[in-house]
């Protein structure tokens, strides 16, 4: 059992990180945007923030807070002897739920932009998305798409 553990934490921790991020990037399209007309507008970024995207988990959350139990409750199990041993169980197994969700939820968390862009009929937007590619102050750019699917493009 002490062998399975290291083997259980790995496991889960590598397993918390896997929010599927691709969306929340300027360079990846839908299913659904793939042969979609898209309506395309021009302008300068007037402003850059870096900020996060908070991801959702594939699991729902549950595989942080389940993985950290059954670990948590594992090591709990492994202190003391009788009632004493069940409260270490089960303290731990509460313990490990709320750290393994705490793990889940920052490992879920994107760099991104926040870009301000002064569109050229005078119209401010700003957009978030995925900080995986250089922009700055004053830069040409496209708008690609429209309402709540618009990604910023160099241009």
């Amino acid at each position: 059992m002490k062998r399975l553990l290291p083997v259980l934490v790995l496991g889960t921790l590598t397993l918390a990180g896997c929010a599927n991020t691709a969306p929340y990037s300027g360079n990846v399209y839908t299913g659904n945007q793939a042969k979609a007309a898209q309506s395309v507008t021009f302008g300068t970024i007037t402003a850059l923030r870096r900020v996060q995207i908070q991801a959702d988990s594939r699991a729902g959350g549950l595989l942080g807070g389940g993985g950290g139990a059954v670990i948590g409750g594992l090591l709990g199990n492994q202190v003391g002897g009788g009632s004493g041993r069940q409260l270490a169980t089960v303290a731990g197994a509460l313990g490990g739920a709320v750290a393994g969700s705490k793990i889940e939820e920052s490992s879920n968390r994107i760099p991104a932009w926040e870009i301000e862009v002064r569109k050229d009929n005078g119209q401010s937007v700003v957009i978030v998305q995925k900080a995986d590619q250089a922009f700055q102050v004053g830069q040409r750019v496209r708008l690609v798409g429209s309402g709540t699917s618009v990604s910023v493009v160099p241009y």
